[in-house]
């Protein structure tokens, strides 16, 4: 699987959802774009309890096992072997490491008197399709004595080709597992070779079969793009499988090469036999425009989905809501405080001693940031189609502060890189934003939203986040 790397503040965001490689396109001097300097968000933070005081309802659960480590991946994992394919029960690097698991689980304090079920809990990893169901069971028993479980929670996990098979999906959706997320990640088999992956294509359809056999009416594809050697051919190919294969979810993830990886010390992205970022954004765009053609919605930067289908789990993360998470390397987002677990399985176990003997507490936190909380919201909203809600960003960082976003962002309106809409999510034209924009009161009155376009937009995130970052912390 692949690792979230919206910013170093928020890296370890356990979403699992990759963003898009952001291209170099110049952009054009802004600081012109601001009269003056505006008040800052501490100046103009609300008053009112912000969400991210309110209790977790959802939970991210690490299972890091894995056959071996794809060459791209830099996520905590621990490897069993290529011939771990449909683990026994007895193998007790899985079963010492649920029960360190379920000690983490119990030991976590909630710190408020009532806190609401979960409503999402997602495994992922990894390779959670590798735990036999029996101690999936267990984990989840824990969370729900724990919290309590929703009746109808989104239970999502993470699952490869030759690690499961119909008796198994079958037994882990008897105990509440709703909801598949398939990493394929590509159906070349010199592609899934190149990465280093376990299972080949003859792998992948069998996959999709027992999926489709078992009745997963909710499951998700994984896609890699800008893979060395990736073709145009290839990825429309891949694209048109994946249509085919008809999941009600796909994620589309562009390669991302990470130091401490294979990849890393084989290639310098940009170069062969990497794609340019010119080839790479045109993955981007046949991606936007295939599943488009699909009746796929684009929720967010590297998320697609079929009407009612978009992973309520992953969307707790985009509207910056707390989540609980467990296990190694796992970061947790609770009273405005990101925590990660350790990384190696030896400073984990001690981790879980230390968190059981009372001498761990992270989510104790009054000296929140409020720039940075501002920049995480700007940061999370933007990824998605919906964008950045104005009427909220305002009550919780101050009126002045979102005036001044939409005036930094009037060149790239006119550019068709960001889309500005009123309360009921009508878009702004030009004319009409340069009406708004010489009465302050208006603008701010007027404008509901502000979003990035599809695809144009989303390649070019990190420069019109840059932009708000500008204003956030001038």
């Amino acid at each position: 699987m692949l690792k979230s790397t919206i910013a170093p503040m928020i890296s370890t965001l356990q979403s699992k959802t990759k963003p898009q490689t952001l291209f170099p396109i110049k952009i054009a001097p802004f600081s012109n774009a601001i009269s003056e300097s505006p008040p800052t968000v501490r100046q103009n933070a609300s008053l009112k309890t912000p969400s991210y005081k309110l209790p977790p309802s959802s939970a991210y659960v690490h299972l890091p096992f894995c056959r071996k480590r794809c060459h791209y991946c830099d996520f905590p994992i621990l490897a069993l072997g290529s011939s771990s394919t449909q683990t026994a029960d007895e193998d007790p690097r899985i079963s010492n490491y649920i029960h360190l698991l379920i000690r983490e689980i119990e030991a976590t304090r909630t710190h408020v008197d009532q806190h609401p079920p979960l409503e999402t809990v997602f495994f992922g990893g990894g390779t959670p399709s590798l735990v036999p169901p029996r101690l999936v069971a267990k984990v989840l028993d824990t969370l729900r004595s724990k919290f309590g479980l929703c009746l109808d929670a989104e239970v999502s996990m993470e699952m490869d080709p030759g690690t499961f098979d119909a008796k198994k999906l079958g037994e882990l959706m008897g105990l509440g597992v709703n909801r598949v997320s398939l990493g394929v990640q590509a159906f070349q088999e010199e592609l899934l070779k190149v990465c280093g992956r376990a299972h080949g294509v003859e792998e992948v359809h069998e996959a999709i079969e027992i999926v489709g056999s078992c009745g997963v009416e909710n499951w998700s594809m994984d896609l890699i793009s800008s893979l060395p050697n990736q073709t145009q051919e290839m990825w429309e190919e891949s694209l048109r499988l994946t249509v085919e294969a008809k999941p009600t979810h796909v994620s589309v993830y562009d390669l991302q090469v990470e130091k401490d990886t294979k990849f890393g010390s084989l290639y310098t992205p940009g170069e062969f036999p990497l794609p340019s970022d010119t080839q790479s954004a045109k993955f981007y765009r046949m991606a936007s425009r295939k599943l488009a053609e699909a009746n796929y919605n684009h929720y967010e930067v590297s998320s697609y989905s079929k009407d009612g289908f978009e992973c309520k789990h992953n969307y707790t993360y985009w509207i910056n809501k707390p989540f609980y998470a467990f296990g190694l390397g796992s970061a947790s987002y609770i009273n405005g405080t990101r925590f990660s677990r350790p990384k190696k399985l030896k400073d984990y176990t001690n981790y879980v001693n230390d968190l059981e003997g009372g001498l761990v507490d992270f989510q104790e936190d009054d000296d929140i940031d409020e720039v940075e909380m501002a920049m995480d919201v700007i940061m999370l909203s933007l990824r998605t189609s919906k964008g950045l809600d104005l009427k909220i960003f305002r009550e919780d960082f101050g009126s002045s502060v979102a005036v001044e976003l939409c005036k930094v962002y009037e060149p790239y309106m006119k550019s068709g890189h960001v889309a500005f809409l009123d309360h009921q999510r009508r878009e702004i034209t030009e004319d009409e934003f340069g009406l708004l924009v010489l009465d302050d009161e208006k603008l701010e009155n007027e404008i509901g939203f502000i979003r990035l376009s599809d695809p144009d937009g989303f390649l070019l995130s990190n420069e019109l986040i840059s932009l708000a970052f500008g204003v956030i912390d001038p």
